[in-house]
């Protein structure tokens, strides 16, 4: 079992545990460190065997950990590219987040909203489990054919009502309100779900490694490739849909509080909490579900349970 999976179950146990370190691996100043300087951290936590398997007891050992998790892929012990590292999510989804919610015409919706999932797809297909292989075909070459069709879809998809309503000159309050303010919520949660779910669809097609509690594997698992999946793309819809929604939310009562007088600051003020929510939504959400997942034994495949007597199985769930 990799350092970084083994840290996560020992160290993220409970929600509050693993919200607590994704909040710290999130910083974006560890983007700063270099891949030397992330290797030599590797290599320093492989050799003291000792801190891998105990709780963290100093800052110094918290830093080498952190900027593990935040920089190395679990499955295949490479260092991540920097644009797609978890501490790079932020930075690069929130002025995509912005501009798409302030859009008033489908082809511009269309456009960067399409940008958005390109980049959001990318990130799932980089960070999700490593363990998928299959002969017959390029296995990469599948996942990049089948983001591109999802990030198309989820464009479209996101554009629809505003090219219903520009088409069909629909410009009454309640059309304008359930378009621009309540649909893009769920449309944009449901999306990003499709999303994850169709670029890692190899992950359920093929299997993903399972682990005994020694870090041993066992298997791969169709079955505990599915539950990482669909774990993932259920947080992925719970960050974007309260992200379009709560912003949406909060607005509406600053306006009807008048807190905000000036009509000028009220471009500034969604922006500062559309930043806000994303902030404290994306730690949420990817503290959801243990990111060393575990499933039991009455879950898994018989040919995987007759080799082993073990009753709780691991494995990597991705981002």
């Amino acid at each position: 079992m990799d350092i970084n999976l083994r840290f996560w179950r020992t160290e993220g146990q409970s929600f509050f545990q693993r919200f607590l370190l994704w909040a710290d691996v999130l910083d974006p100043l560890l983007l700063l460190n270099s891949s030397n300087e992330i290797k030599r951290t590797r290599l320093l936590i492989q050799l003291n065997e000792k801190t891998q398997s105990e709780p963290l007891q100093n800052d110094e050992t918290k830093q080498a950990f952190l900027l593990s998790l935040s920089s190395v892929h679990p499955d295949t012990d490479k260092i991540i590219p920097v644009l797609f590292r978890p501490p790079a999510f932020m930075p690069i989804t929130l002025p995509l987040v912005i501009v798409s919610s302030v859009q008033r015409h489908a082809p511009h919706s269309f456009f960067w909203q399409f940008v958005f999932h390109t980049y959001t797809t990318a990130f799932s297909l980089v960070n999700g489990n490593g363990t998928p292989k299959a002969a017959e075909y390029s296995l990469q070459q599948k996942q990049i054919f089948l983001g591109l069709g999802a990030t198309s879809y989820s464009a479209v998809v996101g554009a629809l009502p505003l090219i219903f309503m520009n088409r069909y000159t629909l410009k009454s309050s309640l059309t304008q309100l359930v378009v621009r303010k309540l649909l893009p919520a769920p449309l944009l949660g449901l999306t990003s779900a499709f999303n994850v779910a169709m670029v890692r669809s190899p992950e359920f097609d093929n299997g993903i490694e399972v682990m005994d509690r020694n870090g041993n594997v066992i298997g791969v698992s169709k079955k505990a490739g599915e539950k990482a999946v669909m774990e993932t793309a259920l947080s992925r819809a719970v960050l974007f849909g309260t992200t379009f929604f709560l912003p949406e939310v909060l607005m509406y009562c600053v306006q009807r509080a008048r807190l905000v007088k000036n009509p000028r600051a009220l471009g500034p003020a969604r922006m500062f909490v559309i930043m806000s929510v994303l902030a404290g939504m994306l730690p949420v959400s990817f503290s959801m579900f243990p990111q060393c997942g575990e499933i039991k034994r009455a879950d898994l495949e018989p040919e995987i349970l007759s080799s082993t007597e073990e009753t709780e199985f691991f494995y990597n769930r991705g981002i």
